[in-house]
């Protein structure tokens, strides 16, 4: 796996694989906030964060936590998935209430009030 490769860097395949997984989280967030007609300032009050936290949150270039990003989720009323699977088989990641039926979606989120 390229992020597990040791590079003449000492581990810069690994930084730029997870600068990439922040990209594409940070942009997928940045798509859902404007679908839900929510600024960043909506955000951080319903986070109880500074609007540049936020900021940081939705630069990619942040190293984001499970919790930062289940607080995301939680008020804009998403769910985030997280799925490890090899490339280069050509199948789709593995789906995790198939391996793991507890680890399903319990229940919908209440909708955010700022929403």
């Amino acid at each position: 796996m390229a992020w597990r490769r040791e590079t003449a860097e000492g581990g810069r395949a690994a930084d730029q694989a997870g600068a990439r997984l922040a990209r594409q989280a940070t942009a997928s967030l940045a798509g859902l906030l404007a679908e839900r007609g929510m600024t960043r300032k909506d955000l951080a009050e319903c986070m109880g964060v500074s609007p540049g936290r936020v900021s940081q949150i939705l630069s990619g270039g942040e190293n984001l936590t499970l919790r930062s990003l289940a607080a995301v989720a939680e008020c804009l009323d998403a769910r985030v998935e997280i799925s490890f699977y090899d490339p280069s088989d050509g199948r789709e990641p593995y789906a995790p209430d198939a391996l793991c039926p507890e680890a399903a979606p319990i229940a919908p989120l209440a909708p955010s009030p700022h929403r």
